[in-house]
C-alpha cells in the first residue's frame, strides 16, 4: 500500500483551491480586529459591537458546521464546496457596501453560515484527493494556510486601513472567492450519498446549545455577570439572563450528545458520529484545540483593542505590533510538521502550552503602554511559537484517528470546536477586560479624595468602556471640572486600563496552564494517513490480544 501511494503523485492544484478557501475564512476573521477603529468611526458604535461581528461569524459556524458536514456527505464535497464559496463571496460584497453596523453583522452571519459548510468540505476534499505522505502534507498545509491568512490580514488590513480604508480589505476577499470558485472546477467530483440522512432534531439541539452558550458569554458584560443590568432585555428574579443562557446551553449540549448516542444505537445517521471522539486521547485533542483557538482569539482581540482604541494608533501600527506573533505562528505551523517523525504529539503539545504560559506571563510582567517595545515582542514571539506548534498538531491527531469515511465529521468537529472557541474567547476577553476596567476605575474613584463627588455624578459609571485619553479629556471637560481634576481622572483611567490588561494576560496564562492536563493525555504515535477503512475498536482490541497470545 505504501509503495502504491509513493508511486501515484496527485496534482497539487486541488490543494491550492482548498488552501485558498481556508485563507478566505481565516482572513475574514483576522481582518475584523485590524479594522476595529475604522468600523467604530464609520458606524459610530463601540468596539464591542465590532467584536460582536466576530462572534456572529463564529457562532454561525459553530452552530451549523455539523449540519454542513452532513450536507457535504449527502451531496458530495466538490459540488457543495462550489456553491458555498459563491455564498461567501456575496457576504463579502455586503461587507464592502455595509452602510451600518447591522448590515456588517448580517454579512458576518451569512459568511459564517457559508463557512459552516466549507470547513467540513475542506477535510473531505483532502481525504478525497490525497493519500499517504501527500495527505499528511496537505493537512499540515491547511494549518499553515490559516496562519498565513492571519499574517496577510494584519499586514494588508493594516496598510489599507491606514491609507485607504477598511472596506477594500474585504473587497480583496471578493476577488479571492472568485479565484477559488474558478479553481473548484479542477477538483474531482465526489459521488453523492443519498442514503445519508440529516438528523433535524440534532441540528436544532446543536445549534440552540451553541448559540445560547456564545450569546450568553458575549453579553456577560452588557447584561450583567450576576445581577441584571438595565441593558438586559429581561431578568429572572433579578438575575442576569447571560449566565442562565450559558448554563442552559451546556445542558442542551448534553441533551444533544445523549440524543446522538440514541440515534447511533438505533442504526440511524447521527449529526456527528461520536466514534471520532470515543477515546480519551481524541477528547483530549478536542479540549486542547478549544483552548488553543480560544487563547489566540483573546489575544487577537486584546492587542488591537489596546493599540487602536486605548492608544489611538493606526491599523498599520497594530500590524507592526502584531507581526512578530503572526509570523511566528505561520512559520512554526509549517515547520512543526518536520518534528512529527521525531517527537510525539504529547511532547509537542506540552512544550507548546508551556511556551504559551511563559509568553503570557512575560507579557503581563513587561507590558506598559508600548506594544512595539522589544520585551513585548519577545513575549509575543514566545506565545506565537507555542500557538503555531499546537494549531496544526491537534488537528492532525483527530484526522489520523478517524477513518476516511468520517473525514467530514472530523471537519465538522474541528469547525465546531474552533469557532465555538473563537466566539467564546472573543466574548470573554471583551467582557473580562471591560469588567476589570470598570472594577479598577470604581476602586480608584472610591479611594481618591481628589475627584469630587459632584463631578463623578455627571459620569455614567454603569457603562465604562475602553476610550483613549483624548476622548476621556473631552468627556471630563463637559463636566466643567477643574484642570487638575481632569488630569487626575485621566491618570486614574490610564492606570486602570493597564491593570485590566495585565490581569487579563495573567488569566489567559492560567487557562493555558489548565490545558496542560488534556495535553498530557494526547497520544504518543506519529501522525500519518487518514485510515481508508474504519476499524471497530472492540474488534481491533481482540485482534491485538490474539496476536499477543500467539
Amino acid at each position: 500500500m505504501s509503495t502504491s501511494a509513493a508511486e501515484v503523485r496527485e496534482s497539487w492544484i486541488p490543494m491550492v483551491a482548498i488552501a485558498l478557501a481556508q485563507v478566505l475564512m481565516s482572513f475574514n476573521v483576522a481582518a475584523l480586529p485590524v479594522s476595529l477603529s475604522g468600523m467604530v468611526a464609520s458606524f459610530g458604535v463601540p468596539p464591542t459591537t465590532v467584536a460582536t461581528g466576530i462572534v456572529m461569524y463564529s457562532l454561525a459556524v459553530a452552530g451549523f458546521v455539523m449540519l454542513g458536514g452532513k450536507l457535504v456527505q449527502r451531496f458530495g464535497s466538490t459540488q457543495v464546496f462550489r456553491v458555498v464559496i459563491g455564498v461567501f463571496a456575496v457576504a463579502q460584497v455586503l461587507m464592502v457596501i455595509a452602510p451600518a453596523a447591522g448590515v456588517m453583522l448580517s454579512a458576518q452571519l451569512l459568511a459564517g453560515l457559508a463557512a459552516a459548510v466549507i470547513v467540513p468540505a475542506l477535510v473531505a476534499l483532502i481525504a478525497h484527493h490525497y493519500h499517504g505522505t501527500q495527505q499528511a502534507t496537505a493537512v499540515g498545509a491547511l494549518g499553515s494556510a490559516r496562519a498565513a491568512a492571519g499574517v496577510s490580514a494584519f499586514l494588508i488590513g493594516g496598510l489599507l486601513g491606514t491609507f485607504v480604508g477598511w472596506r477594500p480589505v474585504f473587497g480583496i476577499l471578493v476577488v479571492l472567492a472568485a479565484i477559488v470558485f474558478f479553481l473548484s472546477f479542477r477538483l474531482r467530483p465526489q459521488a453523492a450519498r443519498p442514503e445519508v440522512r440529516i438528523d433535524l432534531v440534532g441540528v436544532v439541539l446543536a445549534a440552540a446549545s451553541i448559540i445560547m452558550i456564545v450569546f450568553g458569554f458575549n453579553n456577560l458584560n452588557r447584561f450583567g455577570l450576576g445581577v441584571a443590568r438595565p441593558a438586559a432585555p429581561f431578568d429572572i428574579f433579578g438575575m442576569s439572563p447571560a449566565p442562565i443562557m450559558i448554563v442552559a446551553g451546556i445542558i442542551l449540549l448534553q441533551v444533544f450528545l445523549a440524543w446522538t448516542r440514541r440515534v447511533q444505537a438505533r442504526g440511524g445517521t447521527p449529526l456527528l458520529d461520536l466514534s471520532i471522539i470515543t477515546s480519551g486521547q481524541e477528547r483530549a485533542a478536542v479540549y486542547a484545540m478549544f483552548t488553543v483557538v480560544g487563547l489566540e482569539s483573546m489575544l487577537n482581540f486584546t492587542v488591537p483593542l489596546y493599540i487602536q482604541i486605548v492608544q489611538g494608533r493606526t491599523p498599520i501600527e497594530t500590524t507592526i505590533a502584531m507581526m512578530p506573533f503572526n509570523l511566528t505562528v505561520f512559520f512554526t505551523a509549517m515547520l512543526v510538521v518536520k518534528l512529527y517523525d521525531k517527537v510525539t504529539p504529547r511532547r509537542i503539545a506540552q512544550c507548546g502550552f508551556a511556551l504559551c504560559i511563559l509568553g503570557l506571563l512575560w507579557l503581563a510582567w513587561v507590558v506598559r503602554n508600548d506594544w512595539s517595545a522589544v520585551p513585548v515582542m519577545l513575549g509575543l514571539i514566545t506565545f506565537g511559537i507555542g500557538q503555531g506548534a499546537l494549531v496544526t498538531l491537534v488537528f492532525n491527531v483527530l484526522v489520523t484517528a478517524a477513518p476516511k469515511e468520517l473525514a467530514g465529521d472530523v471537519g465538522a468537529l474541528r469547525g465546531t470546536t474552533q469557532n465555538l472557541a473563537a466566539g467564546v474567547g472573543t466574548a470573554v476577553s471583551g467582557a473580562l477586560l471591560v469588567g476589570l476596567l470598570s472594577a479598577g476605575v470604581m476602586y480608584r474613584i472610591a479611594e481618591n479624595p481628589r475627584l469630587p463627588v459632584e463631578v463623578i455624578g455627571q459620569i455614567d459609571l454603569e457603562s465604562i468602556n475602553f476610550v483613549n485619553n483624548t476622548q476621556l479629556l473631552a468627556i471630563m471637560q463637559r463636566t466643567g471640572a477643574a484642570p487638575e481634576v481632569v488630569a487626575e481622572a485621566v491618570r486614574v483611567n490610564t492606570e486602570a486600563r493597564l491593570q485590566a490588561l495585565k490581569i487579563g494576560l495573567l488569566i489567559m496564562a492560567a487557562v493555558a496552564a489548565l490545558a496542560m492536563i488534556p495535553a498530557s493525555r494526547l497520544p504518543n504515535y506519529r501522525p500519518g494517513e487518514i485510515p481508508d477503512r474504519p476499524a471497530p475498536r472492540n474488534t481491533a482490541r481482540r485482534e491485538e490480544e490474539g496476536e499477543a497470545a500467539a
